[in-house]
């Protein structure tokens, strides 16, 4: 049975639907404003079409409001295609105080460096000689930078520090036991354990000591010959405290000198210069393994040396050799604006009393507690104007080198803490994320805390901006 007033309804919605433009009437519209220039005709053409079905659905409900014109459509189409086609991957404003984030990008990489990448956008040397016309193995570009640096004969790069470390146990000691302590069997990441690893690259793991204390003695007693390595980590994201003891990596070095057998030193974070000048505690750098006689030494290279990602292993010439000639190192050998970042960053270190001014990670973990304050007052007192409503404070708070590095230390700041009105602080959180260029901050509490440690003074008018935007209820996108 066909309810009544049923006949009526259906023709409205008949009405309605006729009311809408032609396909083709809506396509001229699009064109003239520029749509099909800037997104390709067929893009637009299923953009469109998509569009007028959704209208054409709608206009079926009896509460359903006018057709649109081909103008409106159009203008529907236009926001939508735009914000379909932004970056993914886009800058932000990391407020969180951990300089090495590793869910913005760990470090920022120096201005030299940005440039450096801008300028590889088309063909370079990556692996010619251009004295001889000759191929070159495609360490050429920063060999001699790392050997001035380290004092190492020889350097290989990867795509990360992980890279470096299955590369180098595949490489050397496969089916064959390399011998480590129990207390640095790290895991790390969401899924780097360091005895997972040794397992997928075919070495055969040798714990040795406890996990508070190991000797030397508890090495030499390991030693057999199926030995290939001795293997020493950096514990990069936990501390052993109270009764503890490990050999470090000079005593390891010369007990593998006596033997015969290679030793590699995985720093993981790979500092090239030391931390103390910044108030933090010793960190070994890459010229001190090497010094205390490593054979290899690993670290990344977008921690503390604050480049692009990468994994540098440094050491010996015959060592580096056999890696390189190893064919997983293809597999992880990175490309040309990997190279390009890299040399540019290094070059920095050749003058490490400049870093501060010339490296962003030096420049933060430098930046001092009254410029810290000064600049967090700035920012609290133009929120304060922008927003009067709101709830705004400066207050102490603990910064963190972060990435894996100096677990347990911190930095003293200054946040600018926000309790928002009509809103909660996660909810302010996420305004910010989604602001034109995001912000990113920390919930502490009830208040989002904007750390001023790792928020750049030319920032401030891109926080600001943020900040008002979430206060009026829109993104500013």
């Amino acid at each position: 049975m066909v309810k009544k007033g049923s006949s009526r309804s259906v023709a409205a919605s008949g009405s309605r639907q006729r009311g809408l433009p032609a396909v083709h009437v809506v396509l001229r519209c699009a064109n003239e404003l520029g749509l099909i220039t800037r997104h390709g005709r067929d893009v637009v053409v299923t953009a469109v079409r998509a569009m007028m079905d959704e209208h054409r659905a709608r206009l079926r409900d009896d509460h359903a409001g006018p057709a649109p014109s081909a103008a409106e459509v159009v203008r529907e189409v236009a926001a939508r295609l735009d914000a379909g086609s932004r970056p993914v991957l886009a800058p932000a404003v990391n407020a969180t105080g951990i300089i090495l984030h590793t869910g913005l990008g760990r470090a920022p990489m120096p201005e030299t460096a940005r440039a450096a990448v801008a300028a590889m956008g088309g063909y370079g040397n990556l692996q010619l000689d251009l004295e001889s016309g000759e191929r070159l193995e495609r360490e050429h570009i920063i060999r001699d930078l790392v050997t001035d640096l380290t004092g190492a004969e020889d350097v290989l790069l990867v795509n990360n520090n992980a890279a470096a470390t299955v590369l180098a146990l595949r490489a050397l000691a496969h089916e064959r036991e390399v011998v480590v302590s129990r207390g640095e069997l790290i895991e790390i990441g969401g899924s780097f354990r360091l005895p997972e690893i040794m397992a997928e690259s075919g070495a055969l793991l040798r714990e040795v000591g406890t996990t508070n204390k190991t000797h030397r003695r508890d090495y030499e007693q390991a030693l057999g010959v199926s030995t290939a390595m001795l293997l020493k980590v950096h514990k990069s994201n936990y501390d052993i405290v109270g009764f503890t003891h490990e050999v470090l990596i000079g005593e390891l070095a010369a007990l593998g000198r006596e033997k015969g057998i290679p030793v590699l030193d995985d720093l993981g974070c790979g500092a090239m210069v030391g931390l103390e000048r910044f108030g933090l505690g010793h960190e070994t750098t890459l010229p001190e393994s090497i010094a205390a006689g490593s054979d290899l030494v690993l670290s990344s290279t977008d921690k503390l040396i604050g480049g692009p990602q990468g994994g540098l292993i440094v050491g010996r010439r015959a060592l580096i050799a056999r890696l390189r000639a190893h064919p997983l190192y293809r597999a992880l050998r990175v490309c040309k604006l990997t190279y390009a970042a890299l040399e540019a960053t290094l070059r920095l270190f050749k003058m490490p009393d400049q870093l501060e001014r010339t490296h962003p990670v030096y420049a933060m973990l430098a930046k001092r507690p009254a410029e810290i304050e000064r600049q967090a007052r700035l920012l609290a007192e133009q929120a304060r104007a922008a927003l009067p409503a709101w709830g705004v404070s400066v207050e102490p708070q603990q910064s963190f080198l972060g990435g894996g590095s100096l677990p347990g230390q911190h930095l003293p700041s200054q946040a600018v803490c926000i309790r928002p009105r009509g809103m909660d602080a996660a909810e302010l959180a996420r305004r910010l994320r989604q602001a034109a260029t995001a912000v990113v901050g920390r919930v502490h509490q009830d208040a989002l805390c904007l750390d001023m440690r790792t928020v750049g003074v030319t920032e401030l008018p891109v926080v600001l901006d943020a900040l008002r935007a979430a206060g009026t209820g829109g993104a500013a996108t």
